[in-house]
């Protein structure tokens, strides 16, 4: 059966649950950006608890617009701040040293659109993971898809209550476990023991 769902800025756990056990994985390319969704944002475990990195995005005078047509605001500086607030989080964990030199490249390089971005983010994230996945794009859009496992509302962190098992954070002692954070959280602090955390999780298909 087909996994769909939506390319978002250095996904959830919960995301990357249902990618990682994809029979075959579709990403949708064809619908309309929605602001307030993981499409640019992530959340990660700082020293104060759970912190929102978002990037900030060129809006049209339109009411729809194409998720694939947003265009990076250059001048918000997310680049350096995003940078150094997952520095700050997460220096002092195991599997830190370890990836940040690929992650890097992430945050040196210019990008134009978010989609290109969440794209090279995926295919960093996996390198790093030490995996491999296949996917195709949609070529048009539809509200209800059938003989499919619908992931699409997991670029929704709001409506994403998945809950999973506890590993280690950084700030465990401090706030206690704090599910379904970013893909990273997991990374730095696992390293590529995650694919068999990831695989031994599930999650909610609606």
């Amino acid at each position: 059966m087909k996994t769909l769902l939506h390319p978002t800025y250095f996904p959830s756990i919960s995301h990357y649950i249902a990618m990682i056990q994809a029979d075959e994985l579709v990403f949708e390319t064809e619908d309309n950006f929605q602001k307030q969704t993981n499409r640019n944002r992530m959340y990660i475990y700082s020293a104060n608890g759970i912190q929102m990195l978002n990037i900030a995005v060129q809006h049209q005078n339109t009411e729809h617009q194409k998720y694939k047509e947003i265009r990076l605001e250059e001048q918000s500086g997310w680049q350096k701040n995003h940078f150094k607030s997952l520095e700050a989080a997460y220096k002092n964990s195991p599997f830190y040293d370890y990836f940040i030199d690929d992650l890097v490249l992430i945050f040196q390089k210019k990008h134009t659109f978010l989609l290109d971005l969440n794209f090279e983010i995926f295919d960093t994230v996996n390198s790093c993971l030490g995996i491999d996945l296949y996917f195709s794009k949609t070529t048009e859009y539809f509200h209800e898809v059938k003989d499919t496992s619908n992931f699409r509302h997991l670029a929704n962190g709001k409506k994403d209550t998945t809950q999973t098992d506890e590993y280690t954070q950084v700030f465990h002692e401090k706030y206690g476990f704090i599910p379904n954070l970013s893909i990273l959280d997991l990374l730095f602090n696992e390293g590529r023991y995650a694919v068999s955390y990831l695989k031994q999780q599930s999650i909610l298909i609606l």
